[in-house]
């Protein structure tokens, strides 16, 4: 069987080291079967009804309509982890920028270009302008501590720096990884009043949009430094502009600049550079084709934003992949209207994460006269988004 896959966006080419001959991969595909999209807004995108899976090439995915696409039984991925090495780099760049004037010093140094032998002295003289503290022995909070949060937290502590962290959904594979050196935080609260540098790494939704506001800045310490390379709307621009004219803000480092923060003292406006490296963007694009191809060929389900992770083998038989409400006797009539095929089921796997489940019902043989009907009859129970017939 051929797939269409449709990109949004230039998807490295590392993608075919995943996508075999039977994928065709384009950009005008009028009835994909997928799509890989990198930072395309699709919330104003008609979606075709072909479409079963989405996969972003990235970590963030608000540029996705999740809860439309839930509604319809497409499958939603993100990838996270793949660019985690590239955004804990440029995060550990803006903690040091946040402390020495470095972007001001060379852009001072700049000035003295035909002062001729002059230059060292004005150098000497001049470089007080630009001091700062260093990292060592300060303490930095790390808010998220997902792949890119851990690795943060780690690299900062074998900097020196006390490293405190908080994340009530910490994974048990992130816990293990995490340094011994790093202590848990309570709060959110606790946090703040605690660290010098706090660093934001985690998803912008709406329980954390506007988490860095009023509150937040009002238990920080005097001159707080900022980093936030995970999502701009984290941060509530106008309680931060305003803890940054009073002092409890000194250095506010984001990669998402807005017209309000630009140029504004204290702020070092980066433009959207913490995963724009050919590691992570192939490491991103690698990810998301493996990802679509194992749900596409036998129903896989791995790093998706909106269904529950389905760990099961590729599809050598013929398997239903039910993708439905989380209410009850879905389950009962999938088997039931297999039944009343007269056909065998010989595994089951059912999986749900809040509203939505996924059922996978293989089966020893499904005659061919019989694949269409049986698909329709399952797509008619009640709470059903999606079905498939796999391995046929």
């Amino acid at each position: 069987m051929d797939y269409q896959i449709k990109t949004l966006n230039a998807i490295s080419p590392a993608i075919y080291t995943q996508l075999g001959e039977h994928y065709r991969v384009s950009d005008d595909a009028q009835a994909p079967d997928a799509v890989l999209v990198r930072s395309a807004s699709m919330h104003e995108t008609p979606i075709p009804d072909s479409v079963l899976c989405i996969a972003r090439a990235g970590a963030g995915y608000n540029n996705i309509p999740v809860d439309a696409c839930s509604e319809r039984g497409i499958c939603v991925f993100n990838t996270p982890g793949a660019n985690a090495n590239a955004v804990c780099e440029m995060t550990i760049a803006g903690l040091l920028l946040s402390c020495r004037d470095i972007v001001g010093g060379i852009e001072w140094a700049r000035t003295l270009k035909g002062q001729g032998d002059a230059v060292e002295k004005a150098v000497e003289k001049g470089k007080k302008a630009f001091v700062g503290p260093e990292l060592r022995s300060k303490t930095l909070g790390v808010v998220g501590l997902g792949a890119i949060g851990v690795l943060v937290a780690n690299a900062a502590a074998a900097l020196g720096m006390t490293v405190v962290g908080y994340d009530p959904m910490i994974s048990v594979e992130h816990a293990w990884t995490l340094s011994r050196d790093v202590r848990r935080e309570s709060s959110l609260d606790a946090l703040f009043a605690a660290c010098d540098f706090v660093t934001l790494h985690l998803p912008l939704s709406d329980k954390t949009r506007g988490l860095v506001g009023t509150r937040a800045l009002s238990l920080c310490r005097k001159g707080l430094r900022i980093m936030n390379f995970a999502r701009g709307g984290l941060v509530d621009e106008e309680a931060l502009i305003d803890a940054l004219g009073d002092g409890r803000v000194t250095r506010y480092v984001t990669d998402f600049p807005s017209d309000a923060l630009i140029g504004l003292d204290g702020v070092i406006a980066i433009p959207h550079l913490g995963a724009s490296t050919p590691e992570s963007e192939e490491n991103c694009a690698v990810m998301a084709a493996a990802q679509t191809r194992d749900f596409l060929e036998s129903g896989v389900i791995r790093n998706s934003v909106n269904l529950p992770a389905v760990d099961v083998a590729p599809a050598t038989k013929p398997r239903l992949l039910c993708i439905h409400a989380n209410v009850p006797n879905v389950l009962g009539s999938i088997t039931s209207a297999v039944a009343g095929f007269g056909l065998n089921i010989s595994d089951l796997v059912n999986r749900s994460r809040g509203a939505m489940a996924v059922s996978v019902v293989d089966m020893d043989d499904v005659p061919a006269d019989a694949r269409a009907e049986l698909v329709a009859r399952v797509q008619a129970i009640n709470g059903m988004k999606r079905v498939r017939l796999l391995g046929v």
